[in-house]
C-alpha cells in the first residue's frame, strides 16, 4: 500500500506543466525589436495600428527639422550676402542684420526643438513596446463591476446616522 502511494505522488507531483506549444512574450525582445527599428516591437506585441502612428509622428517631426533646417540655410545665405555687401532676397522685407540674426535663431531652435520631439517619440514608442509586452497576457475577465448605493452609519460619539455612499467592488 505504501508503495502504491509513493509512486503515485512521485507521478502526480513530477509532472511539468507542458508549455511546449505555448511561446512566452518576452518584454526583452520586444524592447530591443523596437529599438532597432520603430514599430517592430509594436508589431511582435500584436499592435499594428501603433505602427502608422509611429512612422507619421516620427515623420513629422523630422520634416519638421527639416523644413526649419531649410529656412535656417535661406537667412544664413542671406546674412553673408549682407556682410559681403550684396543685396539678398529679404532686402524689402528685412531691413537690418539683427533681423535676419533673429530668424536664424528662430529657425535654428525650432529645428533643435522639432530633433527632440523626434527623439522624445522614438524613446516613447520603446517605453509602449515594452509596457505592451508586459501587459500581453494580463487577463481582464468581464465580471468587474462597481455597485454604489445608499447607506447610513451611525456616529461613534453620540449615535446619530450619517447619511452616505457605500461602493462594493467586485474583481
Amino acid at each position: 500500500m505504501i508503495f502504491i502511494l509513493t509512486a503515485i505522488s512521485l507521478v502526480c507531483f513530477s509532472q511539468k506543466a507542458d508549455n511546449a506549444g505555448v511561446a512566452e512574450h518576452s518584454p526583452r525582445r520586444a524592447t530591443i525589436y523596437s529599438a532597432v527599428l520603430p514599430g517592430l516591437g509594436q508589431g511582435y506585441n500584436h499592435k499594428y495600428w501603433k505602427i502608422p502612428v509611429i512612422y507619421a509622428g516620427i515623420g513629422s517631426f523630422s520634416y519638421l527639422a527639416y523644413a526649419n533646417q531649410v529656412e535656417f540655410n535661406r537667412y544664413r545665405n542671406a546674412y553673408i550676402i549682407r556682410k559681403d555687401g550684396g543685396t539678398d532676397e529679404f532686402y524689402d522685407y528685412i531691413t537690418s542684420e539683427q533681423g535676419l540674426i533673429n530668424n536664424m535663431d528662430r529657425y535654428r531652435k525650432q529645428r533643435d526643438l522639432c530633433l527632440i520631439g523626434s527623439i522624445v517619440f522614438y524613446a516613447i514608442q520603446i517605453v509602449d513596446a515594452n509596457v505592451d509586452a508586459n501587459l500581453f497576457d494580463f487577463d481582464i475577465s468581464d465580471d468587474l463591476s462597481l455597485k454604489l448605493s445608499p447607506g447610513s452609519i451611525n456616529q461613534a460619539y453620540n449615535g446619530t446616522p450619517v447619511l452616505g455612499v457605500g461602493c462594493v467592488i467586485k474583481f
